[in-house]
């Protein structure tokens, strides 16, 4: 019994690290990344069943700001640019303690754009969906313990961080953020020695 305790305060304690901690540390390599135009709307953005509101402004700052802060510290020689609609969210209102503790949840869909290429990465939007740090609040829920603001402020730094993650995955399994040899080697190419 002791064990099986220890055991789950352990883990909410390694849940209660908070997905900004690590924008001070070098950031995960994303070959010639750099984010020039970081576009979020909220138009669309659908208030999921007894949340608390926010309004379009409000969820377009947040994403935006969480976004700026994450991936403005690329500094890669290529642009790129961010998509994202805010499509849907839940600002946790105080629940019962132990028994219902609601949590927050945001939910995006994020195209990427390669500026020289003049397209889109990827033709369908990604859907990012993301909850509340676990930990945060996990008895009592961050509606007891966070204002509206300061949720929808975590919800869209999660997010950023799972953006991060996708643009990861997709380096690794789709070739994204490498430049082009051909073009790497005709712009280093002196044209005297052709």
């Amino acid at each position: 019994m002791v064990r099986a305790v220890l055991g789950v305060m352990m883990m909410v304690l390694l849940a209660a690290c908070s997905s900004s901690a690590d924008l001070e540390d070098t950031p995960v390599p994303l070959g010639d990344f750099r984010l020039e135009h970081n576009i979020v709307v909220a138009s669309k953005a659908q208030r999921g069943p007894l949340s608390r509101p926010a309004t379009e402004e409000q969820l377009q700052e947040a994403v935006r700001s969480a976004m700026a802060e994450r991936f403005g510290r690329y500094q890669g020689p290529s642009r790129y640019h961010f998509g994202v609609s805010v499509e849907g969210y839940v600002l946790a209102q105080p629940g019962i303690p132990l028994v219902l503790a609601p949590k927050s949840a945001l939910i995006l869909l994020v195209t990427v754009y390669d500026d020289a290429a003049g397209k889109k990465l990827n033709e369908k939007p990604e859907q990012i969906t993301v909850l509340e740090t676990f930990g945060t609040a996990p008895i009592i829920g961050t509606g007891y313990t966070m204002t509206a603001e300061e949720q929808l402020k975590e919800l869209s730094q999660n997010a950023a961080k799972a953006v991060e993650r996708f643009l990861v995955r997709q380096q690794k399994e789709e070739g994204w953020f490498t430049p082009d040899v051909a073009t790497t080697l005709d712009e280093t190419q002196d044209p005297a020695t052709n």
